[in-house]
């Protein structure tokens, strides 16, 4: 009984977090842009991290993913929570040819050794270009004309900046 309402709850908000996000399917092995909210102060920005992703674990609204990435010859990695709020947009740059759910071997390797083939055909791919059903674009060009909608009103609304005089 108690796990039923908790899966309707966790189903409830899963559909509530979703419908303002739609990501591309993704796994490991691909290569990804996450748009990420940062913020400093009272100010907000949106700083890419770009990188492979190693893993996807969890189900439902507890997914998250783990991106690696190579920052001035020292390995990097870091999760986000697929529906968290820090989360802006993600981009699928290409997709990688693996045979491993889990790319943890990556840590260890460096240079050459640490490519990875890109993939042009199989599942979820047609004439070597992912498979976009016309609802979820249709989905994601809605999302993307409502932020930058959203983006324009918060900017029309702001009170304006006194500049500083300029120095001579």
């Amino acid at each position: 009984m108690a796990q039923n309402t908790i899966e309707k709850f966790e189903a409830k908000q899963l559909k509530t977090l979703s419908a303002n996000k739609t990501f591309p399917h993704f796994s490991a092995g691909d290569t990804l842009k996450v748009n990420v909210n940062i913020k400093e102060g009272d100010r907000t920005r949106v700083q890419a991290y770009e990188g492979v992703c190693i893993s996807r674990t969890g189900a439902g609204i507890n997914e998250s993913f783990t991106v690696r990435k190579i920052s001035y010859g020292e390995g990097v990695e870091r999760v986000f929570p697929l529906y968290g709020p820090v989360i802006e947009s993600i981009e699928l740059l290409r997709r990688g040819s693996v045979r491993r759910a889990k790319l943890y071997y990556m840590r260890g390797r460096s240079g050459k050794s640490a490519r990875i083939t890109e993939r042009t055909t199989g599942h979820g791919m047609e004439d070597g270009m992912p498979i976009v059903d016309e609802a979820q674009e249709a989905a994601m060009a809605a999302a993307k004309a409502a932020k930058a909608a959203a983006k324009a009103e918060a900017k029309a609304n702001a009170p304006a900046r006194a500049k500083a005089p300029k120095k001579k």
